[in-house]
């Protein structure tokens, strides 16, 4: 024990000494202002419970473009929609590759990875790919009747909770449909399926894992010893769901030999078709890895997002009356909402952007490094740094939006203003070439999940809540949910 504390604080000395020469060396280039760092651990202190909100109120204080040491890393963390657009698209390529963290390292995740691969033939296949097969406007509409009957079995469950007055729990619903829709257009899983409902929780699992802050990010020197296990954990969880994978793959191929099959046309399909000679042709593992992007990525952002949103419709009852309005004068009462009908629903549409201007699922979005030594704003970001764009700051700019705090769809009525990326106010996806690429889908899912829990329910609160008292408070990670799980009992609708 005695020589494993000296280990340690030969490690931590040796870390504060390479802090020091670092910060001798960086005082030559002019670094954005920020807070004085602390020996060894830099400014990570300062980070707190919730990184987005103590990153705005450093804002306050040093401006919209702050430095910080978090570790032995240098960040920079951007606060301002006009400093935002000179990130993604003045110098987007600067800009384009990402931080690796040491956890997506596990089974060499970030050697296959859409989301963690630099920008090149690689990344730009497997987005070709996504979007063909995916995300492409096309393929979303051909694949509308999957969405419509995932949205059925949504308001089936619901109506079942109505008539034994049990409370739904709204992120585990929206998660529920998000990953049978995603499941069902990339392996063709059914959702009572065995598979289907191992996979769900293994997905679930690694989001969770992932989301963690791993020591070893600021302090490399740790990587020998791995003091949180964090890549240990995960590397055990992507091995069962490869393990998964490679077994409906398996089935899949074995069922492809015989003479009777019918092609699936989903992703999986269409990627076994392809031959070596294909420019979209991948093999094996690189398919395991983008089917893990794919899942992970597109369940729990749209889950948060939808949570937030009920969230707030229960907290403002005006507004939900109003949305519920529109919805029967252009819908009617006793018909199902269609993904066509959302386009005849402005004040649905303001419901969503306010909800992500408020509540972005990732409120300091993918963090990017940069590639080059960057001026901006007077100052030199330098090369290798971490990149954030605080996303939920420039949602809650006074200078920016009038009476930032409070749920007013009504301001996004007759404004050109969208989240596809390119109103640097309102980035809840992101922008530029590594804008996030199940937008589409996650823009058309919470729509339609949306407008469905509102037209056919009524919602109350449980243990006599009262919508004006509901907990708002947020628990930071990868995705940032409701630090209460939002429930309600459904009470169904007779017009």
């Amino acid at each position: 024990m005695e020589i494993f504390n000296i280990y340690v604080l030969t490690i931590v000395l040796s870390l504060g000494l390479i802090g020091v020469v670092s910060s001798l060396f960086s005082g030559k280039k002019k670094l954005p202002p920020g807070p004085f760092p602390l020996p060894i651990v830099g400014n990570l202190f300062q980070l707190g419970k919730k990184p987005h909100k103590s990153l705005a109120n450093l804002a306050k204080i040093h401006g919209p473009l702050i430095s910080l040491k978090l570790g032995q890393t240098t960040s920079i963390v951007i606060s301002s929609p006009s400093l935002a657009k000179e990130i993604f698209q003045t110098h987007d390529l600067n800009f384009s590759d990402r931080i690796i963290s040491n956890t997506f390292q596990a089974h060499d995740h970030h050697n296959f990875s859409m989301i963690f691969l630099p920008v090149g033939p690689s990344w730009r296949n497997l987005r070709k790919i996504s979007n063909s097969y995916v995300f492409s406007n096309h393929k979303l509409d051909s694949n509308q009747h999957l969405r419509t009957s995932k949205i059925q079995k949504l308001i089936s469950y619901v109506e079942q909770s109505s008539c034994t007055g049990k409370p739904v729990e709204f992120d585990q619903l929206a998660f529920r449909t998000s990953f049978d829709v995603l499941s069902g257009d990339i392996l063709s899983l059914d959702m009572a399926d065995s598979k289907s409902l191992e996979l769900k929780e293994l997905v679930r699992c690694i989001a969770d894992e992932s989301v963690k802050a791993n020591l070893v990010d600021y302090f490399p020197l740790l990587t020998k010893i791995y003091p949180q296990g964090l890549k240990n954990r995960l590397t055990v969880l992507i091995g069962r769901l490869f393990d998964l994978f490679d077994s409906i793959f398996d089935e899949r191929l074995q069922a492809r030999e015989e003479q009777s099959y019918i092609s699936t046309n989903d992703m999986l399909d269409s990627l076994f078709s392809l031959t070596p000679g294909n420019k979209e042709h991948i093999d094996r593992t690189t398919i395991k890895h983008l089917f893990m992007d794919l899942l992970t990525a597109g369940t729990d952002t749209t889950s948060s997002t939808l949570e937030w949103a009920m969230a707030e419709l229960l907290r403002n009852p005006g507004t939900l009356r109003k949305a519920r309005e529109e919805l029967v004068q252009i819908i009617g009462r006793d018909k199902v909402v269609n993904e066509s009908d959302v386009a005849q629903l402005p004040y649905l549409r303001a419901i969503i952007k306010e909800t992500l201007r408020l509540h972005p699922a990732a409120p300091l979005l993918v963090p990017r490094k940069a590639g080059a030594d960057v001026e901006i704003g007077g100052y030199i970001i330098p090369k290798d740094a971490q990149v954030m764009v605080n996303a939920w700051a420039m949602g809650r700019d006074p200078s920016v939006w009038e009476n930032p705090e409070l749920f007013m769809p009504e301001r996004f009525l007759g404004s050109a203003v969208d989240a596809r990326g390119q109103h640097f106010e309102l980035i809840p996806f992101g922008s530029g070439r590594r804008i996030c690429p199940g937008m589409p889908l996650a823009i058309r899912m919470l729509h339609l999940m949306l407008a469905s829990l509102i037209h056919r329910f009524d919602w109350k609160l449980e243990d006599g809540v009262e919508p004006e008292s509901l907990d708002m408070d947020d628990n930071f990670g990868t995705t940032v949910h409701k630090a209460q799980p939002l429930r309600a009992i459904p009470i169904q609708l007779n017009y």
